[in-house]
């Protein structure tokens, strides 16, 4: 965490008051992994982390304050998606080897962060603007750089030039989260994670290049 970190009422916290405040967020994390968003309640959070309800309010405005800070730091991390995509080949074996990484990358990310993207899913879903602007966040750090991809491919010949970019790029990314969030499913319908790779990698690959992958 860089920069200063300041109580809600705008004092600079010290060394301890930044742990606690740290403490605090690493506490409701947990609680999100096993109880519903909306069951967590701060004197939860706080007898976890071994402090008062009014020490949270010290650094939070509320939960959903606290939650929200959990998903900004999530969405920093998120950010480096791009680098699953940005400046990778397209083309022959290193295409189809691109499209598997992304899809490891992607759904990896999700695995760990599961709790709260959920609760970012759910905000967003509400209409909260301050957790759509998270998810989008997220979801634009790949977006981008597939929709470059496909403009590269066009440039070159490779890819119609009907196809629309960015539409393709976001469409082949909302698949992504939506598959992403509902992985524990899959295994329900008798599919197993290591066949739900390549098979997501295979469709990656021909919204991108319109062609099957050379293995």
């Amino acid at each position: 965490m860089t920069g200063q970190v300041r109580t809600v009422d705008g004092r600079v916290a010290g060394r301890r008051g930044q742990a606690t405040r740290q403490k605090l967020l690493d506490c409701l994390g947990e609680m999100l992994s096993s109880s519903p968003y909306r069951d967590v309640k701060v004197i939860d959070v706080a007898r976890k982390a071994g402090t008062s309800p009014a020490t949270f309010y010290q650094y939070f405005p509320d939960v959903e304050g606290a939650v929200l800070e959990i998903a900004e730091e999530m969405a920093k991390e998120g950010a480096g998606l791009t680098e699953l995509v940005s400046g990778r080949s397209w083309v022959g074996k290193a295409g189809w080897q691109t499209s598997e990484e992304l899809v490891e990358g992607f759904l990896d990310f999700w695995r760990k962060h599961d709790a709260i993207l959920r609760v970012v899913d759910l905000g967003a879903a509400e209409g909260d603007k301050r957790f759509y602007k998270i998810r989008m966040k997220i979801l634009n750090s790949v977006t981008n750089s597939l929709t470059d991809a496909v403009k590269e491919l066009q440039a070159k010949g490779k890819v119609d030039k009907d196809v629309n970019p960015a539409a393709m790029a976001g469409s082949l990314v909302a698949m992504l989260a939506s598959v992403a969030g509902h992985q524990k499913g899959f295994q329900t319908w008798g599919v197993k994670q290591a066949e739900l790779k390549p098979n997501l990698a295979l469709l990656v690959h021909l919204g991108i290049t319109g062609k099957k992958p050379t293995r």
